[in-house]
C-alpha cells in the first residue's frame, strides 16, 4: 500500500471532517429540536465518523492508480466535498431543508462513487458500504426533524 497516498487522501477526509467539528452540535440541536427516538448517541458519532473516514481513505488509496480511475476520484472529490458542507448548513446556518438537500445529494454522490469503486475494485466499492448505510440513517435523521420541527425559526448560531 502507498501510505503517502493513503496520508493525502486521509488529509482529505480530515479536512471534510473538520466542519463537524467546528459546526458541533448544540444547545439548539441537543434541546431544542424534537427527535426521534432512534437518533444516535452523541459518542457513536466521532467513532463513526473516524471508522468512516478512514475506509473512505483507504478504498480511494486502492484504486486511485489503477487505469480508468478518474471517474472514481473525480466521484470520490465530489462527495467528500458534499460530506464537508453539511455541518456548516444544519448547525452553523441552521436551516434544517437545506441540510436534507445536501444529504441528498452526499447519498447520491456516495452511492455513485461506491459503484464507480466497484467497477475498479470490489474491496474498496465495499469499504463505502458502511458509508452509505450512515448516510442513509443521517438522510432518515434529517428528514424526521425537518418534518417535525419549524425550519423557520432557527437563527444561526452566534
Amino acid at each position: 500500500m502507498d501510505w503517502a497516498l493513503f496520508g493525502i487522501f486521509l488529509l482529505g477526509c480530515v479536512a471534510a471532517g473538520s466542519t463537524g467539528a467546528i459546526f458541533a452540535p448544540d444547545d439548539w440541536y441537543r434541546k431544542q429540536l424534537l427527535k426521534p427516538s432512534w437518533t444516535p448517541p452523541d459518542w457513536l458519532f466521532p467513532l463513526a465518523w473516524t471508522t468512516l473516514y478512514i475506509l473512505i481513505a483507504l478504498a480511494a488509496t486502492r484504486v486511485a492508480r489503477l487505469p480508468g480511475a478518474e471517474y472514481a476520484i473525480g466521484l470520490w472529490a465530489v462527495q467528500m466535498t458534499l460530506n464537508a458542507l453539511w455541518s456548516p448548513i444544519f448547525f452553523g446556518v441552521r436551516r434544517i431543508r437545506a441540510a436534507l438537500v445536501a444529504v441528498g445529494a452526499l447519498w447520491l454522490a456516495v452511492f455513485a462513487t461506491m459503484i464507480a469503486l466497484f467497477r475498479l475494485d470490489w474491496l474498496a466499492g465495499l469499504m463505502f458500504v458502511p458509508y452509505i448505510a450512515w448516510v442513509s440513517v443521517a438522510f432518515s435523521l434529517n428528514f424526521w426533524i425537518w418534518r417535525n420541527n419549524d425550519d423557520t425559526y432557527a437563527q444561526p448560531a452566534e
